[in-house]
């Protein structure tokens, strides 16, 4: 499993925007050059933040994009919905809600898969639980959170030197 490239520019991207002085937004082109991603497909990426109001997108000679809400309430999992969806990440091909085999001839009974567990599908189990675990990690992460982990480090590597 990886996430996308879209899912990374996203979330370094609003990371820009948090860190940026507040009241100062941000350009396309200054992100674009920041993160190293053309401005066409940034501009999808932060499109689809803004229709999920995430940022917002500001006019005119100073415009830009902004956050749209504190940065200590956009979680990891906010982005990854938005960017990458919000299906689920497993689908089990031997549920009972999936089609029965083809008949063989007319009349014949279909033959149920030797493997077919329905809804207690103990592989379906183990992927939705971790699937789960994922999402609950990525809640509690926020674009905040991940700022101020940041400025830890930077204030580590710096006592370092």
């Amino acid at each position: 499993m990886q996430f996308s490239k879209s899912t990374a520019y996203g979330l370094h991207a609003l990371m820009l925007l948090a860190k940026s002085e507040r009241g100062r937004n941000v350009g396309i082109k200054e992100l674009s050059s920041s993160l190293g991603a053309s401005e066409s497909y940034l501009s999808k990426i932060m499109s689809k933040l803004r229709q999920d109001g995430l940022v917002r997108a500001v006019t005119g000679v100073n415009g830009g994009y902004e956050l749209a809400r504190a940065a200590s309430e956009i979680t990891f999992l906010d982005v990854v919905q938005v960017l990458e969806g919000r299906q689920h990440l497993y689908e089990c091909f031997h549920g009972s809600n999936h089609p029965l085999p083809a008949l063989e001839a007319a009349g014949d009974e279909p033959e149920t898969p030797e493997f077919a567990f329905g809804e207690g599908c103990p592989v379906k189990q183990v992927m939705d639980a971790a699937e789960q675990q994922m999402n609950r990690y990525l809640q509690q992460h926020t674009i905040q959170s991940a700022l101020n982990q940041a400025g830890s480090c930077d204030a580590h590597a710096a006592g370092k030197k």
